[in-house]
């Protein structure tokens, strides 16, 4: 027996077929009692819930969609601080968060973050263009919070950030815009692996999300902290032959299909729920 090290919240909807997978990487190498180990199976209709039972985690079920809702909700049932809050499909091992609980205890530092890694092996080829000139727009900028599907928070930084508005789309992003970046840490000796949409068709409803959740956050007075990468920046790398002219097209393209969904969905005045990419699901 040893003591308890870290809370841990994962909203999951629908997500039976990773849940398990998330469950024992996490409790991979883990202690008996280090981890408190919560699953809000969120507006489910599959068994999501039943293999997170079976496999020892506390699990909350809820009819109401959204996924702040649901990390509001497991974070009222959590025992400890720090805090883990992770996307039911990412893969992070008990010694990955013994090393996000030390980050911790570096000066200064309130939240931080595993490093993602985006595993483009399976997806499409027009994605895999997209993502290859998406890595060399971003170039040198730092990693921050968002992105990873896991960010931790000790109880500072927990009163900035809870309780999340119930409707948030992105609160990774929330967290990474709420910390300055002396004050958040991306720690580069946990990493965790990002498997992105596999479709073209799939990425834009990704991306379409990902905009709108970044708009609603400047409507609440959250604004970006960095540049967007624009198409200037695009046609500099290609100009100066750092990628290719198709490329940087498929990649454009996507772009701009996207932009056209995301004022389609803004015009219908739909709610944008939360929903995990399926074609990664598998």
């Amino acid at each position: 027996m040893t003591g308890l090290l870290a809370s841990v919240v994962i909203p999951a909807h629908n997500e039976q077929h990773v849940i398990g997978r998330c469950l024992r990487a996490l409790t991979d190498g883990a202690a008996d009692g280090e981890l408190d180990v919560i699953v809000v199976a969120n507006a489910c209709d599959d068994d999501t819930a039943g293999v997170a039972r079976s496999l020892g985690a506390l699990v909350i079920e809820t009819a109401e969609p959204g996924k702040a809702n649901a990390l509001n909700l497991g974070d009222a049932r959590c025992r400890t601080f720090p805090r883990l809050y992770l996307d039911a499909d990412i893969e992070i091992s008990a010694a990955g968060v013994r090393d996000l609980v030390k980050a911790l205890t570096a000066a200064g530092v309130l939240a931080c973050a595993p490093a993602p890694q985006v595993d483009i092996s399976h997806v499409g080829r027009p994605v895999r263009r997209f993502h290859t000139v998406l890595e060399r727009l971003r170039g040198d900028r730092a990693a921050g919070l968002s992105g990873a599907g896991a960010y931790l928070l000790g109880e500072p930084a927990h009163r900035r950030v809870f309780p999340m508005p119930s409707r948030l789309i992105a609160d990774d992003a929330l967290v990474h815009r709420t910390f300055t970046e002396a004050e958040r840490a991306v720690v580069d000796l946990v990493s965790v692996t990002i498997r992105p949409p596999r479709t073209v068709s799939a990425l834009i409803r990704r991306r379409a999300r990902v905009r709108i959740g970044n708009q609603q956050l400047a409507a609440l007075g959250v604004p970006a902290t960095e540049a967007s990468l624009g198409m200037r920046k695009l046609f500099g790398l290609v100009r100066r032959k750092q990628v290719r002219w198709s490329d940087a097209g498929c990649f454009a393209a996507i772009v701009l299909t996207e932009r056209a969904v995301t004022s389609a969905r803004k015009l219908r005045r739909g709610n944008p729920a939360w929903s995990a990419d399926r074609t990664t699901r598998s």
